[in-house]
């Protein structure tokens, strides 16, 4: 049976209450065998957490999203919860310009959740909306020791040349399986083979076919599926590449 590996997604998110067991088995009847519970904010680190404790299949993440800025504190808790074996990165952290304007918070934690990464020697799940050339500047005046990848990536070809310059991996969610999505689909083609991720970002962004209903782990098979089909080659190898990159990203 093909193994694929959800490197994203959000089991905490209140959609799956109540159905998150028949949400992973769903998941491993699709040869989903392996997932990454990302946190958000102190609240979703802290269940991730709790899921990744009882599925032996699931790890997190821990790290405050530019969108949650509003609710910081101090990072004691990312210190905290970074004791805990399943913890593979720091994320999802980053920049979002689209629903704010405090962009001088934003940058100020992300620069300081990068090295809190560093220092505790993690990787980074990073979230980038409507900020991409203040994202590009951060990273290369910020050095990621233990590596990054661009969750979610929807933008050019160009900013994924640059973003692969400095180390970064690329993500491929939903999206890329819309029938509007010119520019992913070439992303999907020029991304090197041993930098590739997928992902779900579930509960958000289902790929066809089922594009505006909750979104599960198990699709991930749906979106890794387009992007054989683009990179034509077959089905066996591009989840293998796949799931051996988020393997090596996540130290698993």
């Amino acid at each position: 049976m093909l193994e694929f590996f959800d490197s994203h997604t959000h089991l905490t998110d209140e959609q799956f209450k109540g159905v998150k067991q028949e949400i992973i088995d769903n998941a491993r009847a699709s040869g989903v065998t392996y997932m990454v519970d990302v946190g958000y904010n102190e609240e979703t680190s802290i269940d991730a957490i709790n899921n990744a404790n009882m599925y032996d299949n699931v790890y997190a993440t821990v790290g405050l999203h530019p969108e949650n800025c509003n609710e910081f504190k101090n990072f004691d808790f990312i210190y905290n919860l970074c004791q805990h074996d399943k913890v593979v990165a720091i994320g999802e952290v980053g920049l979002d310009y689209h629903w704010s304007d405090d962009k001088d918070t934003q940058k100020e934690i992300f620069v300081s959740q990068i090295k809190i990464a560093n220092e505790l020697k993690k990787p980074v799940v990073i979230h980038s909306r409507d900020a991409d050339m203040d994202m590009l500047e951060i990273l290369k005046k910020n050095k990621v020791e233990y590596g990054f990848v661009m969750h979610c990536f929807s933008s050019s070809i160009e900013v994924m040349k640059e973003a692969l310059k400095l180390g970064a991996y690329i993500s491929l969610a939903g999206p890329v399986t819309f029938k509007n999505a010119r520019s992913l689909i070439e992303v999907a083609k020029l991304v090197p083979s041993d930098r590739l991720l997928i992902e779900t970002d579930a509960p958000y962004l289902a790929p066809e076919p089922h594009r505006g209903k909750r979104n599960e782990p198990a699709y991930v098979v749906n979106t890794a599926k387009k992007i054989a089909e683009l990179r034509e080659c077959s089905i066996e190898n591009l989840a293998k590449i796949t799931t051996d990159n988020a393997k090596s990203f996540y130290n698993i």
